[in-house]
């Protein structure tokens, strides 16, 4: 086939102004700062982003400390930083200015812009009140750090326009900067919006239709009623949750060895369709298993943080990675649900923020005394038949031991000769009974050591045959007539009847307590002093009498007097609607993170949430319904200087789909998607040579059946070796926790969704769909597939090229046979018919508006 790679349609890209009839802005008036405590928020925020590296409150060159407003207008060796009053004389001034012969500050990096250099003069001027003595004691006066306060709605002159409380707020920022928010979306863009923003794929032509033409006022709200109760929304939300987690599928390092904890996706895609309550989602995930009666449920839960990397390679020290992956824990803790970067206080006092080492090693503590273990999840009919094999397997054992005179002596003797190299080559299961000390072996751990000393025992006995030595006994010992191969062969036929029984990873509570220290500069073989669990003092204490176990930390976190975990999520829900959060360091609310783009809005949102019942549905509902979420996307040049960034939110955010719901919505489009929910990870086709590039080659199974045509965070999703089409579209890595995906444009995100095997497939069984739709003739096809995949009716340009290029591929494919089989997937009664419709639903589903939410 000549046209092997073919080239987009070319639908051209208008660029609109304001929407329907509204009234041109006002000019925008200049910045100013009143006397409020939000603005000596932000000036301390200022000095404490771009001085406290120096002038913190573990560092202060010359003795300034700029960290606190009191501590700046003390100032240093130098004198006075501030003269209250006069800005033109402060020392400070003079310094972010470079005037009066002053060393310019900072010293290495961009400069303060104009604007924060009229902040700071604007704070001094009006005699640069310091209220860091009027906060609570103790309490850090960072304004993330303090609880929120529940704003009362702003006064707003457009009021007709507000939907929804939320609306109040943007509108109120908009009208201060002379603006005005856009017109609302047609409903089609609507409809597409919000179903792919709450289930991930988008609408049916019969749910556009039905939404047409119900002319009722509340004809959206029902919408979104029926998109929450959806199965599929557990789904869509589960996968943003998963980031979080940093779910995969393999353990991760060199050897990414596979793990079952698909249970743990399933209990994530259950908690949200359920609705549970924010608080108890995370106190389930840090310690469900200490909660009193614990279900298997909330067990499953804990799988939160047995998400960590595994390293089981020969040569490594057990205790290292253990020490890492509770560091893991501690740093995700922070950047998940406190949204602080915990982790920069690991080997030393954070710069910026108030967290100490000692606060860090007081968090691990919590983790510290948690143990990996397996939750076995047997139907009742498959225990019975376990408890079977497996005492038939210890017989069987028990009878070779008395047999070949040999005792657990010897089997502990076998282990100390056994190398790192040849280590690597015994069963995974046997590799992990070994990593377990031996007091703390369970029976079935204790079993399948056994069974690897009955073959290591065989090997040797044979070796003794030619006069080997052995380093069990001598080898007269097993010259006598023991058959060890036969007691080997029965043990494995007794293993071969063992039903395989679904697993998931759990942490439960350590028997014995360790005891942790503060690791020197980060090394664990350097303890310093001893730590009891506590929480860092910038937040609530603990209640009097905690016990100090996970339990406590996962109530202190959905605590609502805690300040953090309330703003974080409905930060990170605002992030995936809009693009950025209100923050828009959405992992670092700490000093050195952004300011909120809206804080009354952050503060009303986080208490709001908290009053809801911690409901989530409750909170999509809020922000779906609102006029602010349900304007236009279109690019408007009033806001090109002003807003170039779309930080005011006088328009909607027009972003590009993640990974998965590029795959979802394509396999939506096609009638190909297998709708089943939970379950294992499956193996949809990929490139053969993906798992080469791993150290260990990966083998992919690829799925069949309905299997094939699963969502894709369904998809294995293996560390060492990730699936492509994912990686392509910016899935995470899965090695840390990810809080925002990157959004790139790449030409390998064209190749794949024209030329990618799994995207051919689907194409081909769009084509199919199309073929056999209701459809008479091919202009209705056309019209048809337009619809299944951008939901709108095409334009007169857009449906004759789409014409025009069937048409040239119809002459293609009947001048060249061969290339139509190789299209159509074979032998088809009209292959040069699906081959042409399957060139028209590639390009289709490679259009930049496919895999774009307007």
């Amino acid at each position: 086939m000549r046209r092997a790679v073919l080239p987009l349609l070319g639908l051209p890209l208008a660029l609109y102004g304001l929407l329907g009839a509204l009234p041109r802005p006002t000019p925008r008036p200049a910045r100013e700062i009143e006397p409020q405590s939000a603005n000596t928020d932000e000036v301390r925020h200022l000095l404490g982003r771009r001085c406290s590296s120096c002038h913190g409150a573990h560092k202060q060159r010359g003795g300034l400390r700029l960290d606190l407003l009191s501590a700046a207008v003390r100032g240093g060796k130098s004198g006075p930083a501030v003269v209250p009053g006069h800005s033109a004389d402060s020392l400070l001034i003079k310094a972010v200015t470079g005037h009066d012969d002053v060393s310019p500050m900072p010293p290495s990096g961009p400069r303060l812009t104009p604007e924060d250099v009229r902040a700071l003069c604007a704070w001094i001027d009006q005699g640069a009140r310091a209220d860091d003595e009027k906060l609570a004691e103790g309490r850090h006066p960072h304004w993330a750090f303090r609880p929120p306060v529940r704003p009362a709605l702003p006064a707003v002159r457009y009021r007709s326009w507000c939907r929804s409380p939320i609306d109040r707020f943007i509108l109120a920022r908009l009208e201060r900067e002379g603006l005005q928010p856009s017109a609302e979306a047609d409903r089609v863009t609507l409809l597409r919006r919000v179903t792919l923003d709450l289930l991930g794929v988008p609408p049916t032509v019969e749910e556009v239709d039905a939404f047409l033409a119900d002319d009722r006022p509340e004809a959206y709200e029902f919408v979104v009623e029926r998109l929450l109760a959806s199965p599929h929304y557990g789904e869509r939300w589960g996968r943003h949750w998963l980031d979080v987690a940093r779910y995969a599928d393999t353990d991760g390092y060199n050897r990414d060895a596979p793990r079952s904890i698909w249970k743990y996706r399933d209990w994530v895609i259950a908690a949200l369709n359920d609705d549970m309550p924010y608080d108890r989602f995370l106190i389930e995930q840090i310690a469900g298993d200490l909660l009193p009666g614990a279900t298997t449920a909330q067990r499953i839960a804990t799988g939160f943080h047995r998400n960590t990397l595994s390293n089981k390679e020969c040569g490594v020290d057990p205790e290292q990675f253990r020490v890492e992956a509770v560091a893991d824990r501690v740093n995700t803790t922070g950047a998940a649900i406190l949204g602080l970067t915990l982790g920069c206080s690991r080997c030393h006092d954070h710069r910026s923020d108030p967290i100490t080492q000692r606060e860090y090693y007081q968090l691990f503590a919590f983790f510290n005394d948690a143990d990996e273990k397996t939750l076995e999840l047997p139907m009742p009919q498959e225990e019975a038949k376990r408890d079977e094999v497996r005492a038939e397997v210890a017989r069987l054992l028990q009878a070779f031991r008395q047999a070949a005179g040999v005792g657990t002596a010897d089997e502990f003797a076998w282990e100390k000769t056994i190398t790192p190299a040849a280590r690597a080559w015994l069963p995974e299961e046997v590799q992990d009974a070994l990593a377990v000390p031996a007091a703390e072996r369970d029976a079935e751990q204790r079993a399948r050591l056994a069974e690897a000393f009955l073959c290591a025992l065989e090997v040797r006995q044979l070796a003794s045959l030619v006069g080997a030595a052995t380093p069990i006994g001598s080898a007269a010992q097993f010259g006598r007539q023991l058959d060890l191969g036969q007691y080997r062969a029965q043990v494995s036929a007794a293993r071969a009847r063992e039903p395989k029984i679904v697993s998931t990873l759990v942490l439960t509570r350590r028997a014995a307590s360790r005891t942790t220290h503060v690791h020197i500069k980060g090394d664990f073989t350097r303890p310093g002093e001893t730590v009891a669990p506590g929480v860092l003092a910038c937040l609530p204490p603990l209640p009097e009498g905690a016990a100090g176990d996970r339990l406590d930390l996962a109530r202190w976190l959905a605590d609502p007097q805690n300040p953090l975990p309330a703003r974080v999520m409905v930060n990170r829900l605002w992030q995936q609607y809009f693009g950025v959060g209100l923050v828009e360091t959405e992992n670092d609310f700490g000093i050195q993170g952004a300011r909120p783009s809206h804080p009354e809005l952050l503060d009303w949102l986080a208490t709001e949430f908290a009053r809801s019942g911690w409901s989530l549905k409750a909170m999509h509902r809020l922000i779906v319904t609102s006029a602010t979420y349900r304007q236009s996307s279109h690019v408007r040049r009033d806001l090109a200087a002003v807003d170039p960034r779309n930080r005011l939110l006088a328009r909607q955010a027009r972003l590009r789909l993640e990974a998965e719901a590029v795959r979802d919505s394509a396999l939506a489009a096609s009638g190909l998607w297998c709708r089943d929910l939970g379950g294992p990870s499956v193996y949809p086709p990929q490139p053969p040579e993906v798992g080469e590039f791993a150290t260990f080659r990966k083998s992919w199974p690829t799925s069949t059946g309905t299997e094939h045509y699963r969502r894709g965070m369904y998809t294995c999703y293996m560390r060492a070796a990730p699936y492509p089409a994912l990686v392509v579209f910016d899935a995470p890595d899965a090695v840390t926790t990810c809080t925002r995906r990157g959004r790139s444009t790449t030409p390998l995100q064209a190749l794949t969704l024209l030329n990618d095997e799994a995207f051919v497939e689907i194409a081909r069984g769009l084509a199919a769909r199309v073929l056999q739709g209701p459809a008479q003739t091919d202009a209705e096809r056309i019209r048809y597939a337009f619809r299944l995949c951008l939901v709108r009716v095409p334009g007169a340009v857009e449906q004759a090229r789409l014409e025009r290029l069937l048409a040239e591929q119809l002459d293609e494919f009947q001048s060249h046979p061969d290339a139509a089989r190789e299209i159509a997937g074979g032998a088809a009664p009209d292959a040069g018919r699906l081959a042409a419709w399957t060139v028209v639903a590639r390009a289709l589903l490679n259009l930049d508006e496919f895999i774009t939410r307007e």
